[in-house]
């Protein structure tokens, strides 16, 4: 279908409305699926062993409010904006959740958005969060291939404040009018430059997702009073496409095979707790020490192959040889790639306090060094990272990176996010029982049965937590 005249917020919004469980493929009723559950989990997880969260949670409980969604792991409730913020600002803090496979993160502002526009309104249904989730994720995965990315803005926010509005909005049941209105409203909060990502020593790289999930709750709150939009959003000569990606992008491609098509199922989900764009030096580094039974000591230097993005996770060198917080270890190739030499895996635990001051770490972190590989630059897939070892007796070894587990190569299952699920759970500041985890994760796998999309969040519920553990 060609949209010869209109803006493309119009058909873009027009198909997240319209939207419905029925009319989805297969694929992306399972990403969706996939996608809250492990977003719950990655939320557990990072309100046990991310410090810097404590300090959003104690913001929203100081301003109150109509108790209208669930601040989730600290228990409560707050106003939908504020509860967005919160779940929003720890379900990327640990850097473990989902991506597309051209990277960055869209999840971690869908699901906290949705939930929590679903609790507020009461009786959403289960179909209806997915096809929520389903359109948001479709959306950024619509603008994230098809526009021209210099690398200057942080594309999961910059986007993803938009995907999280079409989701939020979808939950509420705008009309396309209502939901083009809302991503107008929705460009208000619209922002995020790479120094986010790339600087060292701040906490808002682990947090930003909580600002697009609030702004797309928001927006799509206003947009359901009445407040109009942007009617050129995208496309006009001072919209979202000129002013962030000096207007190179595909209208064609971005609007191809719209409603029939959803791109969201080929969301990938991560099994190591660190950025998705180090996952390829990790696993070659993990294959050559287990292949060839090598142990650290037999190591005199271990040389990482990197293109532009990679090596920013290398600068400043000495400082991510040494990061000297969570966020800046789950961002330090050098470092992340020592701990795969040493752990064999990446934990969760493996970015606590004390393990950041890892000896045998910090020592291998030191034998570190980048080797710049221009044909390793990031244009839309990232290419696989290499690894070169150099030992102590004179051997080269050397392996590239591919069919990295979380892959599209190597896709996790359910399983493989039921049990990591259960491990982030874990970790949780409140550990939820084993019976109410195997709840949630019932409640997830069937949620399309639900009349009720937010049975799961009070599965989860730290009172009744509590109560477990009193029994």
């Amino acid at each position: 279908m060609a949209y010869p005249t209109k803006d493309i917020v119009h058909p873009l919004a027009a198909c997240a409305a319209d939207t419905c469980y029925e009319g989805l493929p297969t694929e992306a009723i399972e990403a969706a699926k996939k996608s809250i559950l492990d977003t719950l989990g990655v939320i557990l997880a990072a309100s046990g062993t991310e410090p810097a969260v404590r300090g959003v949670i104690d913001l929203v409980r100081e301003g109150g409010g109509r108790s209208e969604a669930s601040v989730l792991a600290f228990g409560g409730k707050a106003p939908a904006m504020a509860a967005a913020f919160a779940n929003g600002a720890m379900a990327h803090c640990l850097d473990y959740d989902d991506q597309t496979p051209w990277g960055q993160h869209c999840s971690s502002s869908i699901v906290p958005a949705a939930l929590a526009v679903a609790e507020r309104q009461g009786g959403v249904r289960g179909a209806d969060l997915i096809a929520a989730v389903a359109a948001g994720q479709d959306l950024f995965a619509r603008l994230r291939r098809n526009v021209g990315w210099r690398k200057d803005w942080n594309l999961s926010t910059v986007l993803g404040v938009f995907a999280a509005t079409v989701a939020a909005g979808r939950v509420l049941g705008l009309s396309g009018e209502r939901l083009a209105d809302a991503l107008g409203i929705a460009s208000m909060q619209s922002s995020g430059v790479m120094e986010v990502v790339a600087g060292t020593g701040s906490d808002l790289r682990a947090m930003y997702a909580g600002f697009s999930a609030r702004g797309a709750v928001t927006a799509a709150l206003l947009a359901d009073k009445g407040i109009t939009g942007v009617p050129d959003l995208f496309e006009g000569e001072h919209g979202v496409l000129h002013s962030y990606f000096a207007g190179t992008y595909d209208r064609e491609a971005i609007l191809a095979d719209l409603g029939t098509e959803y791109q969201g199922g080929g969301t990938l989900y991560k099994p190591w707790p660190a950025v998705g764009t180090a996952h390829s030096h990790i696993h070659a580094t993990i294959g050559l020490m287990d292949d060839h039974g090598l142990s650290t000591s037999d190591i005199e230097e271990l040389r990482v192959h990197v293109g532009d993005y990679h090596d920013l996770m290398c600068r400043p060198l000495d400082a991510r040889r040494a990061p000297a917080t969570l966020v800046d270890a789950k961002f330090s190739l050098p470092f992340l790639v020592a701990l795969a030499a040493v752990r064999r895996t990446v934990r969760v635990s493996d970015f606590f306090p004390d393990a950041l001051r890892d000896p045998e770490v910090l020592d291998v972190a030191r034998r570190v060094v980048p080797v710049a590989d221009r044909k390793l630059d990031w244009t839309m897939e990232l290419p696989p990272g290499r690894v070169e070892l150099r030992l102590r007796d004179g051997r080269h070894l050397i392996r590239t990176g591919t069919d990295v587990p979380g892959s599209a190569e190597v896709p996790m299952t359910w399983d493989g996010i039921t049990r990591k699920f259960e491990d982030c759970a874990s970790a949780a500041v409140r550990a939820p029982s084993a019976g109410q985890v195997r709840t949630a994760i019932r409640l997830v796998r069937d949620l399309e049965a639900s009349d009720d999309a937010t049975e799961v969040v009070r599965a989860l519920a730290t009172d009744q937590i509590a109560a477990g553990q009193q029994t």
